[in-house]
């Protein structure tokens, strides 16, 4: 796996989590709401990422973003429209074509144009200034996501608990899962954001891209309530995981990750180990039974894909 940090593809990084915007905020309208905003993550596909499948009235819809064939897609009842990604393409001209395309079937959706969660103040449906696409960068980003998703379903996926399995939330740009415990933590501000995504105990483990002041990819796990105090415990692995107690957040950069001789078992290091590290600090009662093993047949596929 090769290593892609922010400053290698920040311009046709912004354009993809612009188009995510695009899709997500469809999803907020159409999907059935969710605790912790779980509607409203993006499904990773193996091209891109996608809004997953939607209905509006007697319409079942779909809009696809496929970095493999650089295209944007809309499914409308079995009826494909779609046109490509270029570079040089505004976001207006992706936005305008995506509701037109929609209207087209009788599919009249409304959304906020406004960029969540970002520095961009331009509107979606206004945006002429975001541009950029550069086709093989934006499938080196790809296949980080698609390695944070296999190594967030292995570590979740077995756990006998309720959780939200990795998807991409296009308001961070970043792959996540969250293990949530039924205890109540309202969050002490009026935000709309966040009185929502924070109103139970949970544990999050993410993979994110990076950014203008930290220019290489890490996985993170965050803890809600958050924990300000000096958790880095001598049981945490690998050697290289670090808690930030300000962020409230252990990190492990992508580097140390890839320059692993085996990145999968230091990425399940790191889940494995700071769960139980916080699972404790939050006195989560009857977490043992999370891992009880499941009452199934190993899976000989699983074990030839080996080393993830």
């Amino acid at each position: 796996m090769e290593l892609l940090k922010h400053s290698e593809w920040k311009d046709t990084k912004l354009t993809l989590q612009l188009l995510s915007q695009i899709l997500g905020k469809i999803r907020l309208e159409a999907a059935p709401q969710e605790p912790q905003w779980a509607h409203v993550m993006l499904a990773l596909t193996p091209d891109g990422f996608s809004t997953g499948l939607l209905y509006y009235e007697n319409h079942v819809f779909q809009v696809d973003v496929d970095i493999r064939s650089s295209t944007v897609s809309i499914n409308v009842d079995g009826h494909t429209h779609s046109t490509h990604l270029r570079n040089g393409t505004p976001i207006r001209m992706y936005y305008d074509f995506i509701f037109r395309s929609l209207r087209q079937h009788q599919i009249s959706i409304t959304i906020n144009p406004r960029p969540q969660e970002m520095n961009v103040k331009t509107l979606l449906n206004e945006d002429m200034i975001h541009n950029v696409y550069e086709p093989l960068q934006a499938l080196r980003g790809l296949e980080l996501f698609h390695f944070a998703f296999r190594e967030e379903m292995k570590f979740i996926g077995p756990l006998r608990c309720r959780k939200v399995k990795p998807g991409l939330f296009w308001g961070t740009f970043d792959v996540s899962a969250i293990i949530v415990q039924n205890i109540s933590e309202p969050f002490p501000e009026d935000k709309i954001i966040e009185k929502a995504a924070f109103d139970e105990q949970f544990i999050e483990y993410g993979f994110w891209l990076g950014d203008e002041r930290t220019d290489e990819p890490s996985f993170f796990v965050l803890p809600y309530p958050f924990l300000n105090k000096d958790l880095n415990k001598l049981s945490l692995e690998p050697e290289e995981a670090f808690y930030d107690q300000e962020a409230s957040e252990y990190f492990l950069t992508a580097q140390a990750v890839f320059d692993s001789p085996a990145p999968s078992k230091a990425v399940q290091q790191f889940f494995h180990t700071t769960f139980d590290i916080l699972a404790d600090e939050l006195k989560w009662e009857g977490r043992d039974y999370f891992e009880t093993p499941l009452l199934m047949k190993s899976q000989p596929t699983m074990k030839k894909g080996g080393e993830g």
